[in-house]
């Protein structure tokens, strides 16, 4: 779908035309389906990826180019966004340990070196993958439908949220008339090459049977992602006209409302893993992670082992947070192209193609 450009000096430069772009994060999950978005449609891709990445299904990619860099490496960075027409950000620092340091690092003054690497190479384009959790609070419950009125919370559950919230702002601060920003806010993604996102770390538990419902009982209603729904997102912000989506974030998310228990039963049962169906009260649980967050203030912990709870973890698997797509349906023409069955369809296939389960939780096992 090609978006007519109109309106303000480069608006939709990119719409219905072959254009050069830079992705960071391309050897990760989400990256790699950016990548090959891109090329479905056509654009010269350069991907970024540090020495020492696995890059060996990169390599296979044909037309694709490397450039080897580092967020933390300016240079490099301006080498990368050289010639280039859009940056697709999706790089970060998701881990569950690291330094209030090393997470400001990547996620926010990499973010920013970024910025400034691509202005000054003349980029029309930058869009940013963001997350929800950077609009997470703390004190809330249930939340349905959550649009982009929703403001960034006084207090964070953690520095992933805290950092990536901070780039953000970065990001939709720095758009201009002739250097258009936008952010992406996808939940939860999941699809086929995923290894370490939640999904497989809720299988991997699954199949030990240690996984317990954290649930209390409650019904939890969730909205996600699958993948090339968040790289439909990404290719349409691309292309829309800058007018509309300038300085703008934007919740992306599957069509379907997902009762997130029920879902991982059935993921227990496609992949031959133990529902979790032992019990745990909320005022266990709730004491557990007041214990887990109190040691894992201990620098030699939260720099290397990651936490068996947390605040955020438990909050995504037990508060219901849909989310209303309708401003990014508006202002680019955002449409879900997978849905949940045949999503579920094409993962087990995947996961039988590289081998079964054991090879596809083989990175949180």
């Amino acid at each position: 779908m090609a978006v007519v450009a109109v309106g303000r000096t480069g608006v939709g430069e990119t719409a219905g035309r072959r254009v050069k772009v830079l992705v960071t994060g391309a050897s990760g999950f989400l990256g790699g389906h950016i990548v090959d978005g891109c090329l479905r449609e056509g654009h010269q891709v350069r991907a970024l990826v540090r020495r020492g990445s696995d890059v060996g299904r990169l390599r296979a990619v044909p037309g694709l180019e490397l450039a080897y860099g580092d967020l933390g490496d300016a240079e490099s960075l301006r080498r990368a966004t050289a010639g280039v027409d859009v940056v697709h950000h999706s790089a970060a620092r998701v881990s569950d340990v690291g330094t209030r340091a090393q997470f400001h690092d990547a996620n926010v003054l990499g973010t920013e070196r970024l910025l400034e690497a691509a202005r000054e190479a003349g980029v029309r384009r930058f869009v940013f993958i963001s997350s929800p959790s950077a609009l997470m609070r703390i004190d809330e419950g249930d939340r349905f439908d959550i649009d982009e009125s929703t403001p960034y919370p006084d207090r964070y559950f953690d520095l992933y949220s805290e950092t990536k919230a901070a780039a953000e702002r970065l990001v939709l601060a720095a758009d201009g008339p002739d250097f258009t920003t936008c952010a992406l806010r996808p939940r939860g993604i999941w699809g086929p090459r995923d290894h370490s996102g939640f999904l497989p770390r809720m299988v991997a538990k699954m199949m030990t049977g240690k996984l317990p419902d954290l649930s209390g009982g409650h019904q939890v209603l969730v909205s996600l992602c699958h993948c090339d729904n968040a790289v439909a997102a990404c290719l349409r912000a691309a292309e829309a006209p800058a007018e509309r989506v300038g300085g703008k974030a934007y919740f992306v998310a599957d069509r379907e409302r997902t009762d997130l228990w029920a879902f991982l039963a059935r993921l227990a049962a496609l992949f031959g893993g133990r529902p979790p169906n032992r019990t745990v009260p909320p005022l266990v649980r709730d004491a557990l992670v007041e214990i887990v967050e109190l040691l894992w203030r201990l620098p030699a912990l939260a720099a290397r082992v990651p936490p068996p709870l947390s605040r955020r973890s438990v909050a995504l698997l037990t508060r219901s947070s849909t989310y209303d797509t309708g401003a990014a349906e508006h202002d680019f023409g955002y449409a879900p192209e997978m849905d949940q069955e045949r999503g579920l369809r094409e993962l087990v296939a995947w996961v039988d193609s590289i081998g079964g389960v054991q090879e596809f939780v083989r990175a949180v096992r």
